[in-house]
């Protein structure tokens, strides 16, 4: 089975000198239409209660994820790490019930914590 890894190299291979021609020339922008697409499917599996093709169109998304990451790390921007960091740090500040202190016995209770700090968040934001 390939891993999260395997799949970084063959999007660094797919862009690199002797990669493909298409993936090659791919940027941020000429990739809009193909994660709004692949975000578009992934919706319609989940209406249509389609666990199989719901898998693979969360790979689609992924692959625009890895894309996008790739071409901000060509670019000198960020890399998936940070991405994946970036997440990781969110999650975990605005779940304080969860790896802090915070307590929340309800969904609502989770939902007030996570608009509360995302409120905060935003303010501190230039």
């Amino acid at each position: 089975m390939y891993t999260f890894e395997d799949l970084e190299h063959i999007i660094e291979e797919l862009r690199s000198d002797h990669g493909c021609p298409w993936d090659k020339e791919q940027t941020h922008e000429s990739l809009k239409k193909c994660l709004v697409e692949e975000s578009q499917e992934v919706l319609d599996a989940i209406d249509n209660h389609d666990k199989e093709n719901l898998c693979e169109e969360l790979g689609d998304v992924l692959l625009q994820v890895m894309m996008h990451s790739q071409i901000a790390m060509e670019n000198g921007d960020f890399t998936v790490d940070d991405v994946v960091n970036g997440i990781c740090e969110k999650m975990i500040r605005r779940h304080p019930h969860v790896f802090g202190d915070k307590k929340a016995s309800s969904p609502e209770e989770s939902l007030a914590l996570w608009n509360e700090i995302k409120k905060q968040e935003k303010a501190k934001k230039p």
